[in-house]
């Protein structure tokens, strides 16, 4: 099933060219983390979405223009550095999550598909980096990895922006609108393996990157295993995987699209607005 939230604050089962409204027969009542997250948090699961009887529930043509955030405001944004072997080249890097571990970035950083990404600094380069993101489900606490998938909610296409400049790794990540997220959430019982995705990002419509996850250096099982046993994770958090080579530079006017196979296509505009020179950033010495 796939779970699409809308600007209006509704859960939709998305089928093909309809969407089929669950928020009353669910009973939601959705805050501000949006209704997926009110429905994990209360203890929903993927039998409580399958007794639903869609074809009696109402139902209107998808429209993608009222796509928010699958997850308005998860518990946790978790990222994993360095977890592609070629993107591991492409940096010149010798070390791996291994060594890094894993990084935060701000919940407040989550934008849906009609949103765009700002870009802070107007002579700093701001790079795109697609990935795969996981919802958790059901909490994690050092699970191990052969365990680790039965936690999963689901899946959806998640792209990392990150400026190159020199503070750490989660004040890069973590601008507003730095972690565009969705269309939908595609649910675990869709996707019979996680590791053997095709997963493809364009820029102004110029292929960047095309990897399958099955090149993760730390494949999902294992890295949800591995960030259980640093934090526990909740019902509503999201990993993002990491990304494969082909990291780019990104500019205002661009659009930026990260498909994933069976997944669906994230696809944000890039503005400029507001933007300064980093050496007025506030805080400067």
């Amino acid at each position: 099933m796939k779970l699409a939230s809308t600007l209006d604050g509704r859960l939709h089962a998305v089928l093909d060219d309809r969407s089929v409204d669950l928020t009353d027969a669910l009973g939601l009542r959705p805050g501000a983390g949006g209704p997926l997250l009110a429905f994990l948090e209360r203890g929903g699961s993927l039998s409580d979405l399958h007794g639903l009887d869609l074809d009696a529930l109402p139902s209107q043509p998808t429209d993608p223009s009222r796509l928010a955030a699958p997850i308005a405001r998860p518990g946790k944004v978790v990222g994993a550095p360095v977890n592609y072997l070629d993107h591991q080249a492409e940096m010149g890097e010798q070390r791996t999550i291994a060594d890094y571990g894993m990084f935060l970035k701000a919940t407040s950083s989550v934008i849906g598909p009609t949103g765009s990404i700002r870009l802070p600094y107007l002579d700093v380069r701001t790079d795109h980096e697609g990935e795969l993101g996981v919802v958790i489900g059901r909490t994690a606490h050092r699970v191990p990895a052969e365990r680790a998938l039965d936690h999963v909610l689901g899946y959806a296409p998640v792209l990392d922006i990150t400026v190159r400049s020199g503070e750490d790794r989660s004040t890069r990540k973590s601008f507003d609108t730095f972690t565009p997220f969705g269309p939908w959430v595609t649910t675990a019982d869709e996707v019979p393996d996680p590791d053997a995705l095709e997963l493809r990002c364009w820029v102004d419509g110029e292929l960047r990157q095309h990897a399958s996850t099955a090149d993760l250096i730390y494949g999902v099982a294992e890295l949800i295993s591995y960030t259980s046993h640093v934090m526990t994770l909740h019902p509503g958090d999201v990993i993002a995987t990491g990304t494969p080579a082909g990291v780019g530079p990104i500019a205002a006017g661009q659009r930026v699209a990260v498909e994933i196979e069976g997944l669906g296509r994230l696809d944000v505009g890039v503005t400029d607005e507001g933007a300064i020179a980093y050496t007025d950033r506030p805080g400067r010495r």
